[in-house]
């Protein structure tokens, strides 16, 4: 199954497929060891108090690090500053900054005309007060008008959290438990969520801590497996007294590591149509990315409900919310006025003034400067030049983009198949360590990724900082052994 290109955002999904199914055939092409070694100086000779600070966390903090994305190989880097394209850190090391927060600041980092208006609030009110501010209203009316699915707003400290609220708000209204999820997706780590993450089929390995019964009624299908995803409605229609909701990320999984066709977020809407289960969609990293109408936009299709995260307070902090029908949002309403089985929800810091201000003049921001459209531009030309880079030496790496979303898939870790057990085996822990080597590679050179094979452009991105990139990252990518 084919599609044509939708708004420029990628080439037909069955090109990406056939090469990324090469990549996975072929032998780790790992940075060559002469080579590795001299980047892996570079953090011991110049991050030296990024060491320090962090082999010093690891007394009082797990791990060292707060947060996944943190930890990066050899050694997690202490930042010290972030401005539009750029991130510096403790050592006054400056850097490419392609992981923008996880994907929210299409602005660019610590964007200046936002940061005012909050320190303006900040003087006025503080960040919380616990009661109704304006903010919330001034937000909710301006999401529904980017976003028309979006008829009510209920926002919420985490991607996490709205993921909670979305699963709870369906089930009440359709009085069903079955969640169906794409397999490799990650919607938070609430107990019912840690199933099936970043690659398919793997349930509940991730799950230690986690009763099995928090995610007995949590199923999986294979990306783009239409059929799959049928059967188990089928299934659960006859004898798991039905689906309450199918969650996705319209992109595909981990923003598109695994991307979708163009025709199957469309055909998802029709199967839960047909089978009375209501569609989620995920846009945590796609809602505003991709435009402001998000990537429901984008394909036409209109979810019941949709989540998000930090994109919907432009970075900010206690970041956020669940959107979508009226009548399954008013299951969560917090005062007088819901309708049907009210779904329990809280949060004291969700909504909160400084949370809600910060979206309200991000997006306003976005639209009077047309960030998601600079920053696909953004992604396009990194993306085309990636390629080019990689046809010109031949190398057997894969490169695509989904407007400012850019992946370059060196190692294919995360696209190996549990169908196959045995090479997962066999492959999963070297393919994880060459994508680690090949993050540290990059940041040696003055970019950072996200995991070293994702990245995030912005409105800061300009031509002569993704060419600069470019140069950067082609000196890393010549230097694997072939």
């Amino acid at each position: 199954m084919e599609e044509n290109n939708i708004h420029g955002l990628w080439p037909e999904t069955g090109i990406i497929y056939a090469k990324l199914n090469e990549l996975i055939k072929q032998p780790l092409h790992r940075v060559r060891r002469d080579k590795m070694e001299n980047y892996l100086a570079y953090f011991e000779q110049q991050c030296k108090r990024s060491k320090d600070l962090t082999d010093q966390a690891k007394q009082f903090i797990p791990g060292g690090v707060q947060h996944n994305l943190a930890f990066n190989y050899p050694f997690p880097l202490a930042v010290d500053k972030a401005e539009g394209a750029y991130m510096w850190d403790v050592d006054g090391n400056r850097y490419i900054d392609f992981l923008q927060a996880g994907g929210p600041t299409i602005l660019g980092s610590n964007y200046a005309p936002v940061r005012e208006k909050i320190f303006e609030l900040l003087q006025s009110c503080g960040p919380v007060t616990g009661l109704f501010h304006e903010y919330e209203l001034r937000l909710a009316e301006l999401v529904n008008r980017y976003m028309p699915s979006i008829e009510m707003l209920r926002m919420f400290g985490s991607g996490t959290e709205s993921v909670m609220a979305a699963i709870r708000a369906a089930r009440a209204h359709t009085g069903k438990k079955k969640v169906i999820k794409v397999g490799g997706a990650y919607h938070g780590w609430s107990d019912q969520m840690v199933y099936g993450l970043h690659i398919p089929g793997t349930g509940g390995f991730e799950a230690a801590g986690i009763p099995g019964g928090s995610r007995s009624h949590t199923q999986e299908f294979y990306p783009n497996d239409l059929n799959h995803l049928r059967r188990l409605l089928v299934r659960n229609r006859l004898i798991g007294g039905g689906t309450a909701a199918v969650i996705l990320e319209p992109v595909g999984p981990e923003s598109g590591t695994r991307p979708v066709y163009a025709d199957f977020n469309r055909n998802v809407r029709e199967l839960c149509d047909e089978f009375g289960a209501l569609l989620i969609f995920d846009e945590v990293v796609t809602g505003f990315r991709l435009g402001l109408g998000g990537a429901q936009a984008v394909f036409g299709v209109k979810p019941d409900l949709t989540v998000f995260g930090k994109c919907i307070t432009g970075g900010y902090p206690m970041a956020g919310g669940l959107g979508g029908r009226r009548d399954v949002m008013l299951h969560l309403s917090a005062g007088i006025g819901g309708t049907g089985e009210r779904a329990y929800v809280g949060g004291t810091l969700s909504a909160n003034p400084l949370s809600c201000a910060a979206g309200y003049y991000a997006l306003q921001e976005m639209e009077r400067t047309h960030a998601a459209e600079k920053a696909a531009s953004a992604g396009a030309r990194l993306c085309h030049g990636l390629v080019e880079i990689i046809e010109r030496h031949h190398l057997p790496f894969v490169a695509y983009h989904q407007g400012s979303i850019v992946h370059l898939e060196t190692s294919g870790v995360m696209l190996l198949d549990f169908k196959n057990p045995l090479k997962i085996a066999r492959e999963m822990k070297p393919r994880k360590h060459m994508i680690e080597e090949m993050g540290a590679a990059y940041m040696s050179q003055g970019i950072i990724t996200l995991a070293g094979s994702r990245m995030y452009t912005s409105m800061a991105d300009t031509d002569e900082i993704i060419d600069d990139a470019l140069n950067r990252f082609e000196s890393v990518l010549t230097s694997v052994e072939l």
